[in-house]
């Protein structure tokens, strides 16, 4: 084996174990500015840039931290002098994926070239093979999660179109407020904006720290606490929590929230909503990320 092909070898176990330990800045550390990455997960196109690679990381990290493994299992390495490649196998699962196929691998191949007397990962490619039948059920996952994610920082960042992006034209939302039933994506629309402006110029963050998601086949269903803090400009902070139900359907390659359900528990003794409930100490979700 030459230097070099050590030299790479060790740089893609250092990799492989960051992607273990969640350690982002050392997942990043060996990636050129101008990686291009074809991930499982869309777009189709790739990850262009260091910056759009930094971001398909944490929803994958949220994922293992649910109990998947990522381990490689061989490794082949080719280098020249200035250019290389390498390929290996990897157990990247759960184990409900490889209690149903234990052959179940993900596959990689990684392009590098040399750049300041040091090798630096300059493309990526990762893979499991076609199976006839619905997508991987951990792919649809972190798909989903994804999207949670995006939701989330479109809030923060006051986004419209960001929101309804994954919202299907024909929802039915069942909403706090009334009336019984919103129908359809322009009627979400306006409960989304009134949500936004209700904030001002101030700021409005939306997550739900135990957000749990079943996967099956084109269908989906999540749910959790939706903690939503609003912090108006002049001064004070307002938060709440409440219960959300969302419905997924895949379209065309596409997830999308068909059907969405909050609600506020109520007081028999009043017949009126509780909004200020906390979630218990002993059983509070797990902290947002």
């Amino acid at each position: 084996m030459t230097s070099n092909e050590e030299q790479i070898r060790a740089l893609i176990e250092r990799w492989a174990e960051a992607v273990r330990r969640g350690d982002l800045p050392a997942v990043l550390a060996d990636h050129a500015d101008d990686i291009v990455m074809y991930d499982v997960p869309p777009p189709y196109a790739g990850v262009r840039g260091l910056d759009a690679y930094r971001e398909t990381w944490p929803p994958f990290f949220e994922w293992q931290r649910q109990g998947a493994s990522f381990e490689i299992e061989s490794l082949d390495v080719t280098a020249g002098d200035d250019v290389a490649f390498a390929y290996a196998l990897l157990r990247c699962g759960t184990a409900t994926d490889f209690a149903d196929d234990p052959d179940h691998r993900l596959r990689l191949t990684l392009g590098l070239r040399r750049d300041g007397g040091r090798w630096v990962v300059t493309h990526e490619h990762h893979s499991f093979p076609y199976v006839a039948g619905p997508a991987p059920t951990a792919d649809s996952e972190r798909e989903l999660r994804e999207l949670h994610r995006r939701w989330f920082d479109s809030t923060a960042a006051k986004d419209l179109d960001g929101l309804m992006a994954p919202i299907a034209d024909d929802i039915v939302s069942y909403e706090h407020e009334q009336p019984l039933q919103y129908v359809g994506v322009d009627a979400v629309r306006e409960v989304c904006q009134a949500g936004l402006d209700a904030s001002g110029a101030g700021t409005v963050t939306w997550q739900v720290p135990d957000l749990t998601i079943l996967v099956g086949d084109d269908l989906a269903v999540a749910w959790g606490l939706n903690h939503i803090r609003v912090s108006p400009a002049d001064g004070g902070t307002f938060e709440a929590w409440s219960r959300g139900t969302r419905v997924f359907q895949r379209r065309d390659g596409q997830w999308l929230m068909t059907h969405q359900h909050l609600s506020h528990p109520y007081d028999p003794a009043t017949g009126t909503a509780v909004t200020d409930l906390r979630p218990d100490p002993a059983e509070r979700p797990r902290p947002e990320r």
